[in-house]
């Protein structure tokens, strides 16, 4: 077996390790060194947020029945703030269906009382027990507004009996934030401490695309460093820091609900699981409150889908620090993040997501041209040389190292390199892993169709070769839907490896044979996206390589 054999040998076993562990491989636990001792949680100064409530099952519309309302909406979404707790407890999003099949749109917010309960609270909350401050049962007052948009904000406010009265004067913009000032009056002749808080509270995890390569949890961005802890941790074990600067939040795979503290202010964050999940801020240090006086405060909420140019506009115009890895770019950031911008100028030119994979495709291939021209030149050199090398072997048989030596000398000779044939390899799977990425965690990817029968990108190809790509009338199972992109792919794999040396070892030429098979069942369930740029790209390798190998000759001495 000569060194080119054996290193495509590895490579093949790597990149089946690879596809497996990234793709197929449970997610492992992870051990977080940032989560604090019980006792460092209990000595901290700030006071801890309750938790006692118990879930209940009751319909969205009932829940919604409940309490008086007041609504809100602007051009993206639409929803209410329940005037018992003054929680934003309803939300959808005007922009987004629930799939490609219905015209329902999507809710990410829901009242406490019911088992989807996903709710945002904000407020103030002190270590003094004999002062009444608001709580979830408490029905606030409207002052002003009854409804709240981009172009008018609310006032809401609750007094209680010891004359001292909270407000909160809500703010929403055209997208997704809203802003949240939060004032308390004191008529009294007495001197309070308060500590501003805001927390996410979820009743239960949703379904989640349990991949590896995405984060669906809590998540913060405290003092420069990412934190992301999934459902399964929290309700494990505690995770509280302490922090000068950042944001937390629950992020799924297209949405995020968010928490930016006041700015300036050391604060508390905690993610933890009684029943529900929680995600909650308290301030450190306390707001003095003076005798016939009055303190504010303000934070912001943003509820957003994760539109790239949403979330960057929010990251660049608040201030936020690295808001952007709310969404899930990967340890591939600096390249996935970038890649994606690409196919979005692109599509801005073209109109459609699909032609834009294909126009960055043949970009790629003018980048890594010069690279690709070095490897296939040796490659056609390789083949030409295929009878020398049969001619070497059946003459040294018997003798191995002879063999060897006289393999190196002809690769000397000719300048031939044969580990190059790799490098066109080595550098698809990184703009593999990265256009899946972009893909898979991106909703400008989402419900996107091409053209004929692929309406959603980030979906799989729905078609199968089981019953003729539909022309035969009865549904295959799942798991035979190899649809007509995957099958082009397959073809054109295989095609492409007809033009490339063969291995002299039969056996290894009948696994090789086989394998442009294993890829198209492997990646046949991956979006179509992805398999129409492997496809093109196998497409413009191939008139790469044809035109190359024309154009190579190898005068050999026998």
């Amino acid at each position: 077996m000569d060194t080119r054999n054996v290193i495509a040998a590895i490579s093949l076993s790597a990149a089946v390790i690879i596809l497996y562990s990234l793709f197929f491989q449970p997610p492992t636990k992870k051990i977080d060194q940032n989560l604090i001792d019980k006792s460092k949680i209990e000595n901290s100064d700030a006071p801890s947020l309750e938790q006692k409530e118990k879930v209940l099952k009751i319909s969205r519309d009932e829940a919604l029945s409940q309490s008086e309302r007041i609504r809100f909406e602007n051009k993206s979404i639409v929803g209410s703030i329940s005037l018992r707790g003054a929680a934003i407890d309803d939300l959808t999003f005007k922009e987004y269906n629930e799939s490609l099949d219905s015209t329902k749109k999507v809710n990410l917010l829901s009242p406490r009382d019911t088992e989807e309960g996903y709710i945002i609270e904000s407020g103030f909350i002190t270590t003094d027990k004999n002062v009444d401050i608001p709580n979830p049962n408490s029905v606030w007052s409207v002052s002003g507004n009854n409804k709240l948009t981009d172009q008018s904000p609310i006032k809401l406010t609750w007094t209680n009996d010891q004359g001292i009265t909270f407000e909160k004067e809500i703010a929403l913009d055209d997208k997704f934030l809203f802003t949240i000032k939060q004032k308390i009056i004191n008529t009294t002749d007495k001197k309070y401490d308060f500590y501003s808080y805001g927390q996410i509270i979820r009743n239960k995890a949703p379904d989640i695309t349990n991949f590896y390569i995405l984060h669906e949890g809590l998540i913060a961005t405290l003092d420069d460093e990412l934190y992301e802890e999934d459902y399964d941790d929290i309700q494990e074990k505690k995770f509280t820091k302490t922090s000068q600067k950042g944001w937390l939040g629950i992020g799924d795979k297209y949405w995020i609900t968010s928490l930016i503290p006041p700015k300036g202010k050391e604060f508390k964050t905690t993610f933890d699981y009684k029943n529900k999940f929680r995600a909650n801020f308290v301030a450190t240090e306390p707001l003095e409150l003076n005798e016939k006086s009055s303190i504010e405060d303000k934070m912001q909420v943003i509820v957003a889908a994760k539109r790239v140019d949403v979330i960057d506009g929010y990251a660049d115009s608040l201030k936020i620090d690295k808001f952007d890895l709310t969404i899930d770019w990967g340890f591939l950031y600096w390249f996935t993040k970038p890649l994606f911008h690409a196919i979005d100028y692109f599509f801005k030119l073209l109109g459609n997501y699909g032609l834009a994979i294909i126009a960055v495709t043949i970009c790629i291939r003018l980048a890594f041209f010069p690279l690709a021209n070095f490897s296939f030149r040796s490659m056609a050199k390789m083949k030409v040389l295929q009878p020398e090398m049969a001619r070497l072997k059946e003459l040294h048989k018997n003798d191995k190292m002879k063999l060897q030596q006289e393999m190196m000398a002809l690769y000397k000779k000719e300048k031939v390199n044969p580990m190059s044939g790799c490098l066109p390899i080595l550098v698809q799977i990184p703009v593999f892993f990265a256009l899946y990425k972009v893909l898979f965690v991106t909703i400008e990817m989402r419900q996107m169709p091409f053209y004929g029968w692929i309406q959603d990108l980030s979906e799989r190809d729905p078609t199968s070769i089981f019953n003729l790509f539909g022309l035969l009338p009865y549904d295959v199972p799942s798991f035979l839907v190899i649809g007509a992109w995957p099958v082009a792919m397959g073809v054109s794999m295989f095609i492409q490896q007809k033009l490339n040396p063969a291995p002299p070892d039969p056996i290894q030429a009948k696994i090789f044979m086989f394998f442009p098979l294993f890829l198209t069942v492997i990646l046949a369930p991956f979006p179509a996206g992805l398999v129409i740029y492997w496809t093109v790209n196998n497409i413009l390798t191939m008139a790469q390589q044809v035109f190359i190998m024309k154009r190579t000759t190898v005068k050999t001495t026998t």
